[in-house]
C-alpha cells in the first residue's frame, strides 16, 4: 500500500468547529472512501468501508477508539449507505476534493489500516463477481493473483455528486468488481489439428496389431472430421485386421464415395469384397482402379469366382451334389479369416445335399436351412430349403407348413409356389393310388401310381417309395419279372429301402428265381440283423431252392399245382402213351423220360405223397431233426415251425387240412410260397 498512495502529507489548515463539524468530516470521508474500488479495478486491495478519524493532528496520532473501529464491520448499517442529513450537515457540505480529507491525503499507516479494514468486511462480495467460464483456473471465492510484471497506476475518479450519479442512489449496489484477468493460456488446437493427433495414435497401435484401440483412435478422429476419407479408409483397414468385414466395408465405401478415384481406397475395397465373397464386386471395383492393378492383387478373386460359377453350374446342370459341395469348399478357402460364409453359398450347399438324396445328406441341409433360419426367421429361401428336405424324407405335412409360411413372408416368391402345389398334388395322386390298392383296383392302382412318378423326377425318396408301391401291382398281375426291376429302381433311389428289398426278394421267389431269392434275403439280414423275421424267411427259400432242383413232377406231367386227380390221371395216361419205350424203339431218352412220368404219378396220385412232396418234408433229413443241426440256429436243419406242424398234424407249409387218411392231407396254398408267403 506504501507503494501505491502518495505518503507526502499536505499542510492542514486549522479549522474552528466542535465535534459536529469533526463528525461531518468523518462522514465526508465514508462517502467518498467507497470511490477508490471503482477507479481501481486492477488493486488487489479494496479500501475499508468504516468511517475515518477526522483529519487533525491527534486523530492522524491517535488510533481510532474501540467503538469507531467496531462501527464498520457491523453487518446491519451499510457503510455504502447514504446518511441521513439535518440542517447542519447540508449547510456544511463540501466540494467534490477536499485535500484535507481525500483518502489518498491521509497517513500511509492509515491508509493501509482503513483499507486492511475495508478488505476484511467486504471479502463476501468477491463471491458476486461473474468468473469467465471459458478461463476456469481462478476459483470463484478468491480474488484474481496479481501480477506483478504489469504495473498500472491507481487513477481517481471524482463523482460529479457525492455518490450520486444522474440523481440516482448507487450506493446500494456496492462497490463495482475488478476486471477479469488471467494468464494467458496455451493456444487451443484445432479439430484438423487434434484429427490428425488420433489419426496419429491410430496408426502407431495398429503397427502394435492393436486394432481394438485403433479403431477407437481413427473412431475420435471421424468424429471431428466425418467427411475426411483418410480416417475412414485408415478405420476400415483396422475393422479388416480385426476381422470385422462388414463395418469394414461400410467405412471404405464411404471413403470411396468421398475420394471416388483414389486407388488406395479402391484397391481395399475391392479386398473386401474378396475377403466377404463377393468376387463380383471385387472385380467390377478392381476395372475402376488405374492405373489397373496387378495380377497378383486379382488373382484370389478370380480364383474364388471361378470356383463360384463351378458350383453354380453343376447345380443347374444336374450333375453330382459332391461336385458342388468340392467347388464351395475351394471357394471358402479363400475367404478372409474369420469371414461368415455367404449366404448365398449357404444355399448352394444346401441344395447339393438335397442333390445327393441320402438320408444324411437331407440332414445336412436340413442343418445349412436351421442356421440360415437362426439368422433370420422369416428368410423364404431357408424356409423353403427346409421345406424341401423335409418332402424329400417323406413329411410332407411339415413340408407344405414351410412353403406356407415362406409365402406369408414373400407372397410373390416363385420357387415356394411351385414346390406347395408340387407336394400338394403328389400327396393327391398317391392317397388315390393307395385307396385303389386296398379296393383291390391293381391296374387302378398302377396307373395312379405311374403318373404320380412323373410329378418330381428328382425327389429321391417319395419316387423311391412310389416305385416300390407300383411293384406291388405288378406282384398282384403276376407281372413278376417287371415287379422286380421297379424294386430295383427303388433301391437305385434309396439303398436303405429295406421294405423294396424284401418286395424285389418275394418277387424273385415268385418268378421261382429261388437261387436269387436266397442271396436277397441274406443281403437284407446284413442291413438289418435285428430282425428275426428274415432268418426265417431265408430257411424257406433254401428250402424252396431244394425243391427247384428236384424233379418237378407238376412240370413232367405238364400240369398246374393246383390240378386234381382227374387231371393228373389223363396228364399221365396220355404221356405214358406218347414215351412209352415201344413206341419209341430208336429213342434211348424215352425209357428214362417213362420213368420220370410214373414216378410223377405215383406221387401225385397219392394224397398224403403229394403233401409231402408240395411241403418238401421228403426233402427233410431225418437225422437233422434231432441232432447237430437244432443248435445254432437250426443251420442247415428244419425249421422249428415244420417240426411244430408235422407233429400237429398240421400241413407244415400252408396246408388246409390235417391228418386224415392215415397221412398228411391237403396243398400247398397256390399264389405263394409254400409255408404261407404273402406279398403286398
Amino acid at each position: 500500500m506504501k507503494g501505491l498512495f502518495n505518503s507526502k502529507k499536505v499542510p492542514k489548515k486549522q479549522t474552528a468547529g466542535d465535534s459536529s463539524e469533526s463528525l461531518h468530516v468523518a462522514h465526508q470521508q465514508e462517502k467518498i472512501q467507497p470511490q477508490i474500488p471503482r477507479s481501481e479495478p486492477t488493486s488487489p486491495v479494496k479500501p475499508s468501508s468504516s468511517s475515518s478519524k477526522s483529519p487533525t493532528k491527534k486523530a492522524s496520532t491517535r488510533p481510532a477508539s474501540p467503538a469507531q473501529r467496531e462501527q464498520p464491520k457491523s453487518r446491519s448499517s451499510r457503510s455504502f449507505a447514504r446518511h441521513s442529513t439535518d440542517q447542519g450537515s447540508s449547510s456544511s457540505r463540501r466540494s467534490k476534493i477536499d485535500p484535507n480529507t481525500h483518502p489518498l491525503n491521509l497517513p500511509p499507516d492509515e491508509i493501509k489500516r482503513l483499507s486492511a479494514q475495508y478488505s476484511m468486511n467486504n471479502r463476501t462480495s468477491l463471491d458476486k463477481m461473474d468468473v469467465d467460464k471459458d478461463t476456469p483456473s481462478a476459483p470463484p471465492s478468491s480474488p484474481p493473483p496479481a501480477q506483478p510484471q504489469s504495473s498500472f497506476t491507481v487513477p481517481v475518479n471524482t463523482p460529479t455528486t457525492n455518490g450520486v450519479k444522474n440523481g440516482v442512489d448507487e450506493e446500494a449496489e456496492g462497490p463495482a468488481p475488478p476486471p477479469h484477468r488471467s494468464n494467458p493460456s496455451s493456444p487451443v488446437p484445432t479439430d484438423a489439428e487434434a484429427a490428425e493427433a488420433h489419426k496419429a495414435d491410430g496408426n502407431r497401435f495398429f503397427k502394435q496389431k492393436d486394432y481394438a484401440r485403433a479403431i477407437a483412435e481413427y473412431t475420435s478422429a471421424i468424429q471431428l472430421m466425418p467427411d475426411e476419407p483418410t480416417y475412414l479408409s485408415n478405420r476400415a483397414a483396422a475393422f479388416m485386421s480385426d476381422g470385422q468385414y462388414e463395418s469394414a466395408l461400410e467405412d471404405c465405401q464411404r471413403a470411396v464415395d468421398l475420394d471416388p478415384h483414389n486407388p488406395k481406397y479402391l484397391l481395399r475395397l475391392a479386398r473386401i469384397y474378396t475377403s466377404l465373397g463377393r468376387p463380383e464386386e471385387a472385380i467390377t471395383t478392381f476395372g475402376r482402379i488405374h492405373p489397373p492393378p496387378s495380377a497378383k492383387d486379382m488373382a484370389v478373386a478370380k480364383e474364388m469366382l471361378h470356383h463360384v460359377k463351378a458350383a453354380q453350374d453343376a447345380l443347374d446342370r444336374g450333375t453330382s451334389g459332391s461336385m458342388v459341395l468340392h467347388a464351395l469348399d475351394q471357394a471358402e478357402k479363400l475367404l478372409g479369416p474369420g469371414a461368415s460364409k455367404p449366404r448365398k453359398w449357404q444355399l448352394m450347399r444346401g441344395y447339393a445335399y438335397l442333390k445327393m438324396g441320402g438320408a444324411n445328406s437331407l440332414g445336412e441341409a436340413q442343418n445349412v436351412a436351421m442356421s440360415l433360419l437362426r439368422q433370420n426367421s422369416q428368410d423364404p429361401e431357408a424356409l423353403v430349403l427346409r421345406g424341401r428336405a423335409l418332402y424329400a424324407q417323406g413329411e410332407n405335412d411339415k413340408a407344405i407348413q414351410h412353403f406356407r409360411k415362406a409365402l406369408t413372408c414373400d407372397p410373390e416368391f416363385k420357387d415356394a409356389v411351385k414346390w406347395l402345389r408340387t407336394v400338394q398334388k403328389l400327396d393327391r395322386m398317391k392317397e388315390e393310388g393307395n385307396a385303389d390298392y386296398k379296393a383291390g383296383r391293381w391296374q387302378a392302382a398302377f396307373d395312379k401310381y405311374s403318373a404320380a412318378l412323373e410329378v418330381d423326377p428328382s425327389n429321391r425318396g417319395t419316387n423311391s417309395k412310389l416305385f416300390q408301391n407300383r411293384a406291388l401291382c405288378r406282384l398282384k398281375l403276376k407281372q413278376f419279372n417287371e415287379a422286380i426291376a421297379d424294386c430295383e429302381k427303388a433301391i437305385s433311389l434309396d439303398p436303405t429301402y429295406t421294405k423294396a428289398r424284401k418286395t424285389k426278394a418275394n418277387a424273385l421267389g415268385q418268378a421261382e428265381r429261388w437261387e436269387e431269392a436266397v442271396r436277397e434275403w441274406k443281403s437284407i439280414q446284413e442291413l438289418d440283423p435285428e430282425d428275426r423275421t428274415i432268418a426265417k424267411e431265408i430257411r424257406r427259400a433254401e428250402l424252396e431252392l431244394k425243391k427247384s432242383q428236384r424233379k418237378d413232377y407238376y412240370k413232367i406231367l405238364g400240369i398246374s399245382k393246383d390240378a386234381d386227380e382227374n387231371a393228373i390221371k389223363k396228364a399221365y395216361r396220355r404221356l405214358a402213351i406218347i414215351h412209352h419205350p415201344d413206341k419209341n424203339p430208336n429213342d434211348e431218352e424215352a425209357a428214362e423220360r417213362f420213368k420220370d412220368i410214373g414216378e410223377a404219378y405215383e406221387t401225385l396220385s397219392d394224397p398224403q405223397k403229394r403233401a409231402r412232396y408240395d411241403s418238401g418234408e421228403d426233402l427233410v433229413d431225418p437225422s437233422d431233426l434231432f441232432g447237430g443241426g437244432m443248435g445254432g440256429g437250426m443251420s442247415g436243419g428244419i425249421d422249428p415251425e415244420i417240426l411244430f406242424s408235422m407233429m400237429n398234424g398240421g400241413a407244415p407249409f400252408g396246408g388246409s387240412q390235417g391228418f386224415g387218411g392215415g397221412g398228411y392231407g391237403g396243398r400247398a396254398r397256390a399264389g405263394g410260397y409254400p409255408g404261407g408267403f404273402h406279398f403286398g
